[in-house]
């Protein structure tokens, strides 16, 4: 799902969350969580260049581009209400190729947080060497009557693009490649926040694996192109590293995207519990991992509502 871009890469700051004076007189407790958690923010200018550097081609070309696997026969394309919630994070990784993820908009204080997985902010076990060039596009798809491979179809981006102005993960995957999820903040656009365009799903933390999700995300098969959003269902099972899978197999481009509990078809609504991580297998898997949401991925969360 890359492509090399000539262009330089924006310079963002990055500040790893630290005890002293990350929040006016914390507590012990607070501390603690909050020396735990790493910080990327992004400046004005820096914000205003990836608006300008997204545009709906450069955004079709990721998928056209990218090294393409085949579509599970259980993943299936969304026909239901339209995921306004769920949509594609576009960003330039630490090679200076273009690349996406899934990702999606959640409840917060702030009306603009969104989960995603740690691999698509940050090169796991590299400090320092987090994505940039960040934007999220909620309920991407396909322009309408049109499949997803045609040349001629233009990409839909029915509630416009939201350039990320923070981002907030556990410094253990920008360390050690552990806890492979990570949290985004969007600014608003022309005046409105995320969730007053497109609501917010619910997020739990703690739930134990052996309930049923379903999975969306926009897979960079053969047959989508990352220009679909797809999704399956299924029970999730505990696997002896501590996650949890699903035998939802989908293609690279769906990491990130939201394992949601109670999902209910006919309001497209849910809880998030978990969000894609890595299969079982390059191509061809049977089944796909996901963080096990404990009280860390609570504290990136409630550290990214306060942004």
């Amino acid at each position: 799902m890359h492509r090399i871009v000539p262009s330089a890469l924006a310079v963002a700051s990055v500040a790893a969350v630290v005890a002293a004076g990350a929040l006016a007189g914390p507590s012990s407790r607070e501390a603690a969580r909050e020396a735990a958690l790493t910080e990327v923010t992004f400046t004005a200018a820096e914000r205003r260049g990836t608006l300008a550097y997204w545009t709906p081609g450069r955004m079709r070309e990721v998928g056209a581009n990218a090294p393409l696997g085949q579509d599970s026969a259980v993943v299936r394309p969304w026909g239901g209400p339209e995921m306004r919630t769920v949509g594609r994070l576009f960003f330039t990784d630490e090679k200076g190729e273009d690349s996406y993820c899934t990702a999606t908009a959640v409840r917060g204080s702030n009306r603009s947080t969104v989960m995603t997985a740690g691999h698509c902010v940050q090169l796991p076990a590299s400090p320092g060497n987090h994505h940039t060039n960040m934007v999220f596009v909620p309920g991407y798809g396909a322009k309408s009557g049109e499949t997803s491979g045609e040349k001629s179809g233009e990409n839909r981006l029915p509630y416009g693009v939201f350039v990320i102005r923070a981002v907030v993960m556990p410094r253990s995957w920008e360390q050690d490649a552990t806890t492979d999820v990570a949290a985004v903040v969007v600014d608003h656009r022309s005046g409105k926040a995320l969730a007053d365009t497109v609501g917010g799903q619910r997020l739990a933390v703690g739930r134990k694996p052996g309930g049923k999700v379903t999975v969306f995300g926009y897979p960079d098969s053969r047959e989508e192109r990352g220009e679909r959003l797809m999704y399956c269902s299924g029970t999730t099972s505990a696997t002896p590293d501590g996650k949890q899978s699903v035998p939802c197999p989908m293609e690279g481009g769906s990491s990130g995207g939201p394992w949601l509990a109670g999902f209910d078809a006919k309001s497209g609504r849910g809880t998030l519990v978990s969000v894609n991580s890595f299969g079982d297998e390059a191509e061809g898997g049977s089944v796909i991992e996901g963080e096990v949401l404990g009280p860390l991925a609570g504290h990136v969360h409630a550290r990214a509502e306060q942004l």
